[in-house]
């Protein structure tokens, strides 16, 4: 028996969702996963809409929910239930609603249909907004109605809104399960799919965590180089050191490796901030409408990643009721005062847990924003957190160029000393620039593009980088 989403990726027979928030005291309901579908197009999309926008509408929502299924989101948290139906953290699910005909007949058609970025396994997690009041970085619905009005066919609108990295695969076979955990604890000795499973996971997390040895070969057998990777995992987070993979364990790896995962895709959506302060001059109340904000509504749902508590929010830059319930999710996980407000102890906490995290991470599985130029130069002496974001791109852009000195993992601290300076008098050597070692905002500028270029290949059209002379003296 194959392990659903190892090799493929299947439809459940049913969806549990939770008719409230995760943590909200409401009800659960098992429904037909078609039927799921049908209620949440119903809900979220106009039955009047040209067929070709409706069925790419119908494409994400498949998505999404085989994405919080096939990852166990909400189960390997602790939670009875695969998905929610409030639209802050999933899609909307109105029990017992009526539903439209051409949309039923629509996902009797494609409910089988999901979107995939090439190279991956799991279904994409197609977050969509409505685009007029609300903007996302994904699909907006209305503008599906003005592009499949153009002409556009399903899949061109999918590919107009996630790029054109991603497959629609269809017909994925349907099946009954409900977890992945294979029932008994897996140990040393043990062969098959779920060993295989088990080690595909490590490694991700190992990249991460290098205190995690990597698996090689990944080959579904649990020998003793698999033992110590499971030794070290339970070591890193503080679990029973067995070796043994019973369900605690699995379901921690499963968590583990969501978040590295969703953490990855928070940060790469280049989120324009102006700076990191080290200081925070002001108290923000509900209702303020400050840069800082921005930057706050970033770092939780950075944290959001690894903390369930803390919901994900909207990057507004509106301290509105959403961001302050986040905040006092927060607080509560921190042991602060729940008062939903940035205080500078609340600052404080939420900047050292995000340098934390950042600092924790080698720097090629750090996907940084596009972070506009703070406004202060940076040269040797200079300290902060600034300082940290610009040897995280420096850090990473040598591992591709080798010409450019090599900030080491230890060294990315957010103090600007010999090896910084080094680091940016060879970048600044090999892509033209004024060989100074001081990083003003052309250099910032040329810094980022350069990352951003490599790291997501935003503007790349040949091997060559715009301004480059790899290697030049």
């Amino acid at each position: 028996m194959s392990i659903p989403g190892l090799t493929t990726v299947v439809i459940p027979e049913n969806i549990t969702v939770h008719l409230g928030a995760p943590d909200e005291d409401a009800q659960n309901v098992t429904v037909n996963f078609i039927d799921y579908v049908k209620n949440v197009a119903s809900s979220e999309v106009y039955p009047t809409w040209p067929e070709s926008a409706i069925r790419a509408n119908v494409s994400a929502i498949v998505s999404i929910a085989l994405n919080r299924v096939f990852t166990e989101w909400y189960r390997s948290r602790g939670y009875n239930f695969d998905i929610t139906n409030t639209t802050q953290f999933d899609q909307s699910y109105v029990h017992n609603r009526g539903i439209f005909d051409n949309i039923s007949n629509i996902v009797d058609d494609i409910f089988d249909d999901y979107i995939v970025r090439q190279g991956q396994l799991e279904p994409l997690y197609a977050t969509y907004c409505d685009g007029r009041v609300a903007q996302c970085d994904g699909l907006f619905q209305w503008g599906t109605v003005e592009l499949a009005n153009e002409g556009y066919v399903p899949y061109d609108i999918l590919t107009y809104y996630y790029g054109n990295d991603i497959n629609l695969v269809s017909d994925a076979p349907v099946v009954n399960f409900e977890e992945t955990y294979p029932g008994t604890p897996i140990q040393l000795g043990d062969a098959g799919p779920y060993v295989l499973l088990l080690q595909l996971y490590l490694n991700v997390i190992s990249t991460n965590f290098p205190a995690i040895p990597k698996i090689n070969p990944t080959n579904g057998i649990f020998s003793t180089n698999t033992e110590d990777a499971v030794k070290a995992f339970q070591t890193t987070f503080n679990l029973p050191v067995t070796g043994i993979v019973d369900k605690g364990t699995w379901y921690k790896i499963r968590s583990v490796y969501v978040a590295i995962r969703k953490l990855a895709e928070l940060t790469s959506q280049g989120v324009l901030i102006s700076e990191i302060p080290r200081e925070f001059d002001e108290i923000i109340n509900e209702g303020t409408v400050v840069p800082q904000v921005q930057l706050v509504q970033y770092f939780l749902n950075v944290l959001s990643a690894f903390y369930d508590t803390i919901p994900a929010v909207d990057i507004d830059g509106i301290m509105g009721p959403q961001t302050r319930s986040a905040i006092i999710e927060f607080q509560k996980t921190v042991d602060l005062p729940a008062t939903g407000i940035i205080d500078e102890q609340t600052w404080n906490t939420l900047y050292n847990s995000i340098l934390g995290i950042l600092v924790r991470l080698p720097p090629a599985t750090v996907y940084l924003p596009r972070l506009i130029y703070p406004g202060t130069v940076l040269q040797r002496g200079s300290e902060g957190p600034n300082v940290l974001i610009m040897q995280e791109y420096l850090a990473y852009i040598s591992s591709i160029i080798p010409s450019i000195t090599t900030i080491p993992y230890e060294r990315v601290d957010g103090v600007f000393g010999p090896i910084t300076e080094s680091a940016v008098r060879t970048f600044e050597r090999d892509f033209g620039l004024v060989v100074d070692g001081i990083v003003d905002e052309y250099t910032w500028n040329r810094i980022v593009e350069v990352y951003r270029i490599m790291r997501y290949g935003e503007q790349r059209t040949t091997g060559q980088f715009p301004g480059a002379e790899v290697g030049g003296a």
